[in-house]
């Protein structure tokens, strides 16, 4: 088989996702950058960009009183939340995802399957247990009133919100961390042992940089769902801390979906540069490295 055909196979292998990748991921991308930057009679214009920075949106507390934040206020309020998720996912799962990848293949079915069971139930349905869970006559005061420890108040906080982004994207941190480091070749950190290089170093000099693309393809996969969520804040924060995802699905059921789409197309951005940014900084950390 010569080279000439060779390419073509390849191409021909490559057809099925380069479809689905246009009709799926780029024709929609661009209906979003159409609506964001036309009006209600769909002619050119820069309004609903603009107002992203300057409008205000009333947000309802859920008690008396009503509050007013622009929009960028709520994006970095979002932001906040989702870096947080992201971080308490990283910071769990990277040892969880170490530990698999170094566990017999017996082990590494079981830790698969039960990482994996929560996805198996929709999403609401995940949602909805932990507001049984977390509310203030829920399991866990219930569990704590029985140790004569005290109720705590969580459902409602920026707390829950948090443990609710946890738990339902914890996966999508731990499984590529896991892919990439189960593929990592045990020699090398033989090799690094060998050659006098400590435990942490070994994990800070070998295994850390090899595993950078799994790290970063969980935080995107986390960051991303983390910052445009509305149902988890709706649900677990009681309404009272309105996420971007909120203002979106709001603009989206008031009809405005040509400022829905501006906001949507405004976060696409902000998460774009901020990816490309952290993939500059770990390449920069890995040639260092």
């Amino acid at each position: 088989m010569n080279d000439k055909t060779r390419r073509l196979i390849q191409r021909l292998t490559l057809t099925p996702y380069s479809v689905w990748a246009v009709l799926f991921i780029v024709v929609p991308l661009l209906f979003v950058a159409y609506y964001a930057f036309t009006d209600q009679n769909f002619h050119f214009t820069f309004d609903n960009i603009s107002r992203f920075f300057t409008a205000t949106s009333v947000v309802d507390n859920g008690e008396t009183t009503r509050e007013v934040h622009t929009y960028l206020v709520i994006f970095m309020r979002s932001l906040k939340l989702a870096v947080i998720s992201t971080v308490v996912c990283l910071v769990m799962g990277y040892p969880l995802a170490y530990i698999m990848a170094r566990a017999s293949e017996r082990t590494q079915s079981v830790l698969l399957t039960l990482i994996m069971i929560p996805m198996w139930m929709n999403f609401l349905i995940r949602t909805y247990a932990w507001m049984t869970i977390l509310q203030d006559t829920g399991i866990l005061n219930g569990f704590l009133s029985a140790l004569h420890l005290g109720r705590i108040h969580i459902i409602g906080t920026e707390s829950a919100v948090v443990i609710g982004m946890v738990y339902d994207y914890f996966p999508y941190m731990v499984l590529p961390i896991y892919s990439i480091m189960a593929k990592l070749d045990v020699k090398l950190l033989e090799a690094a042992s060998d050659l006098g290089c400590p435990g942490l170093s070994v994990l800070r000099r070998v295994i850390w940089p090899l595993s950078i693309p799994g790290v970063l393809s969980g935080i995107t996969m986390v960051l991303i769902p983390s910052i445009s969520t509305f149902y988890i804040s709706q649900k677990l924060g009681n309404g009272k801390f309105f996420l971007i995802g909120d203002a979106i699905e709001g603009q989206y059921t008031a009809n405005n979906l040509h400022f829905a789409a501006a906001i949507a197309f405004i976060l696409m951005v902000i998460l774009l540069v901020c990816m490309a940014l952290m993939q500059k900084l770990a390449n920069r950390r890995l040639v260092a490295a």
